[in-house]
């Protein structure tokens, strides 16, 4: 029998009402495992509607009151994440150590969100003039939504829900309709560790649920991780209909390797950052800029350790690569490398022919390495989302710097040197929001924000660190004066405020 993911409003299971679904596969297998509702609007009408009713009375409670129970759901999700992690894998099709990487990612938000206090701290100026005093504080926005990608169905969701809520607002995600049993899953965790019914709501679906959250009017601000066209056209649809937004695209991110390098330490870096997770992330080193004569060594280097990844199912402890999400993703990973050559590009590996024996109509594709390719190819030019490495050749790294500059995204970079001067330079030369020394995938522990430059993010807010915080709250400022007791009212003074 297959398995049905309903709703998740006012605390509580909603079946859906649509009649349509839409079907989810075990990418392993390529069958359909689950059918999971798709929302009308009516239905993303209720989710808000429950959200607004909690706001009511969840953002008037007390620090104390919502920290304590993002705690006894950092238990309850501590204690469940190797049930997660299967659901992930699953669904997602990565293998169980990424699964569980993913949930102790988003764990690192939840710590965060239970320690909110410090965050929430207001501001203030005593006697700035006679018995005037000036505060500063932060407030919750209200209902907000969160839209999120399948490649990261648990760690992206708690990159935003967690501190929205402990904000004080409430909260609407849409998942995605690939991968969407997690968000269930977390949905009745947070329903166990006491969080009032309404504060955390589900709905699944299309362009229907989407288009509805970016125009309803009890939406303040919309949260979103994606590709870069959507992340434009969120950006521009919710920003038009007053909400604040935040809105992460795509990303190509470049690993600088110069000469002095490590060049084992490279190749292992570029290896696990280019194929782990199948390269379905948007922090994946997808092009190496080797610098000078190095490169026809590393990319040797490369592809000897390439070549001995083992892929599987998800759920083999054996496999270090799962396949990807869908067939027609893969179909599309592969027109890359099939197109490659043609467009001047040198195929040191072609994974497109890959399968497992007795997974045949899974969703595999083995490890791609490409090299000498121009930065004309579509390989290149694209977000793959998938195990394919583009490797690209400089003579200095002032061309190489200028080459990764080009390049319209701006999500994360690496430099690979042991040359301090040089990494130095990099990291203030470099037009990028996230930027690693000798560390291939830049991603900020949850006490820093995560987020990109260019076409790589939409918005004035990265997300989750301080300025998550700051996105679910707006200022406010209080400018206070008591009349000393001892002093008799004073007649109307109709002149322009004095401060001094």
């Amino acid at each position: 029998m297959t398995k049905i993911v309903n709703h998740w409003i006012g605390g509580k299971t909603v079946e859906g009402a649509s009649g349509t679904y839409g079907p989810v596969t075990d990418p392993a297998t390529g069958a359909v495992t689950t059918k999971v509702a798709f929302a009308t609007v009516d239905e993303v009408d209720a989710a808000v509607a429950a959200a607004r009713e909690a706001f009511a009375t969840w953002g008037q409670s007390s620090l104390a009151q919502r920290t304590s129970i993002l705690f006894k759901f950092r238990a309850l999700l501590d204690a469940h994440r190797d049930e997660i992690a299967e659901l992930i894998t699953a669904e997602h099709g990565k293998v169980h150590s990424d699964a569980l990487g993913e949930v102790a990612r988003g764990l690192e938000i939840v710590d965060l969100a239970c320690g909110i206090n410090v965050q929430l701290k207001g501001e203030l100026s005593t006697q700035v003039a006679s018995r005037v005093d000036v505060a500063a504080i932060r407030q919750p926005l209200g209902v907000v939504a969160g839209i999120t990608p399948f490649n990261f169905p648990a760690m992206v969701p708690m990159w935003m829900f967690p501190i929205a809520i402990a904000c004080g607002n409430t909260f609407v995600l849409k998942p995605s309709e690939k991968d969407p049993s997690a968000s269930i899953r977390i949905a009745e965790l947070l329903a166990e560790a006491g969080l009032p019914n309404g504060v955390f709501n589900v709905v699944h679906g299309d362009k229907v649920a989407v288009d509805r959250l970016l125009e309803h009017p009890d939406v303040k601000a919309v949260s979103f991780v994606g590709s870069t066209p959507i992340a434009r056209y969120i950006h521009t649809t919710a920003s038009a209909n007053g909400k604040r937004v935040q809105a992460l695209g795509g990303a190509k991110n470049h690993m600088l390797v110069l000469p002095d390098a490590d060049l084992d330490a490279a190749a292992d870096a570029a290896v696990s950052a280019a194929y782990g997770s199948a390269g379905e992330r948007c922090m994946a080193i997808s092009a190496v800029v080797a610098v000078g004569s190095i490169g026809d060594e590393l990319v040797e280097k490369i592809r000897e350790r390439a070549e001995k990844i083992k892929i599987g199912p998800g759920g083999d402890p054996a496999s270090e690569m799962g396949p990807l999400i869908t067939k027609v993703h893969r179909d599309k990973v592969a027109s890359y490398v099939t197109g490659a050559a043609a467009e001047g590009a040198e195929v040191v590996l072609d994974g497109t022919g890959y399968t497992v024996d007795g997974y045949e109509d899974g969703h595999w594709i083995g490890i791609s390495l490409l090299d000498k390719v121009p930065t004309t190819a579509k390989a290149y030019q694209d977000e793959i989302f998938g195990p394919v490495l583009c490797v690209l050749r400089a003579e200095t790294y002032e061309e190489g710097v200028a080459l990764i500059n080009a390049s319209p995204f701006g999500n994360g970079t690496a430099i690979f040197t042991r040359d301090g001067g040089a990494a130095r330079r990099f990291q203030l030369e470099i037009e990028a929001g996230m930027v690693g020394v000798n560390v291939p995938i830049p991603v900020p522990v949850g006490y820093h924000s995560f987020g990109g430059w260019k076409d790589s993010l939409f918005g004035d807010h990265h997300i989750y660190g301080n300025d998550g915080t700051h996105f679910y709250t707006r200022g406010k400022v209080i400018t206070t004066r008591w009349p000393d007791p001892s002093e008799a009212p004073a007649g109307v003074d109709l002149g322009f405020p004095r401060n001094h």
